[in-house]
């Protein structure tokens, strides 16, 4: 038997035929509504099932990759070659408790999550509740808006490295940055986390959560397909701004272009590709390198095969 049937029969083995999908298009699993076929996709329901299909990848070299909503992600016209597991609401339980933890696994969106937690009559994650995308990929870039972030209120994350093992993390070891973490750092994988949150008022919980994401939708182009902020802020300054002054507002490659309503968010505005879209990241930092001498970093993350000279 060929090895790639022996794969096919063992990822048959750890999964239910519902929770299998094959040469699936990436278009419907990101927010961009961009990209080509994935050879494989699973949908876990458990960390065993997770641990399970990473140790199944490695003994068969099959490449793999882990995602969430897929809000934050450009993948290529080709696609994926290899298998994509992607954390969403089959795993995405959540509890608890009255002492205030909130113990979340990682495809929870983190819409519902904040949802959950304001039912507890729980403060301090209102500035999640309009961030695009789930828990994992919030905890991994730590995530943060409106004077809030991730790392003010995580406890310690739960974890799958490449090896297929699982480590608990403490905050003060998962180096917390500006969109960075330990997890980008070193490859790994969020399962769950832990949060501390205090006890709140729910109707003042609400009517934060209310403000703020009338201000999202005030400012942001929530109404187009989009990654959300496509470039990291560069120190001192705001990329939105830049790109604007750098006379961009509206510049389209193709289908892509620059959001008028917000010029940090690039926008797939007429069925761009990803070569459209890879193209005007690029001409967007070139102009604003040339003009300002500031290099833009993208915020958003490229899977598969891309052109990027």
């Amino acid at each position: 038997m060929k090895e790639l049937d022996l794969f096919k029969n063992e990822l048959n083995n750890i999964f239910p035929a519902d929770q299998i999908k094959q040469k699936e298009s990436m278009k419907e699993h990101t927010s961009l509504h961009i990209g080509g076929d994935v050879d494989y996709m699973v949908l876990p329901s458990s960390i065993e099932e997770i641990k399970k299909v990473v140790c199944l990848c490695k003994k068969y070299n099959m490449p793999y990759y882990i995602m969430g909503n897929g809000s934050n992600l450009l993948v290529s016209d080709l696609g994926y070659q290899g298998l994509i597991v992607k954390l969403t609401d089959r795993f995405s339980d959540v509890r608890i408790t009255e002492e205030g933890l909130v113990h979340a696994q990682a495809g929870i969106l983190m819409s519902k999550l904040s949802s959950e937690i304001a039912k507890h009559e729980l403060t301090g994650f209102e500035f999640g509740a309009g961030i695009p995308g789930t828990l994992g990929g919030a905890v991994t870039m730590n995530a943060g808006a409106y004077g809030g972030e991730i790392k003010q209120i995580l406890v310690s994350a739960t974890v799958i490295d490449r090896e297929g093992e699982i480590h608990t993390i403490d905050k003060d070891d998962l180096q917390l940055g500006y969109r960075t973490s330990i997890l980008q750092k070193k490859d790994l994988c969020l399962l769950e986390a832990t949060m501390k949150l205090s006890k709140g008022d729910r109707q003042q919980i609400l009517d934060k959560i209310h403000e703020l994401n009338s201000l999202r939708q005030l400012k942001q182009p929530l109404d187009k397909y989009s990654a959300g902020s496509t470039f990291k802020r560069p120190e001192g300054f705001f990329a939105g701004k830049l790109i604007s002054d750098a006379g961009l507002k509206g510049f389209q490659i193709g289908g892509a272009a620059v959001s008028e309503k917000h010029c940090g968010f690039l926008i797939n505005k007429d069925k761009a590709t990803a070569k459209d879209f890879m193209d005007l990241i690029k001409e967007v930092i070139r102009v604003v390198d040339d003009k300002f001498g500031v290099i833009l970093e993208p915020e958003v993350k490229f899977l598969g095969t891309f052109d990027r000279d």
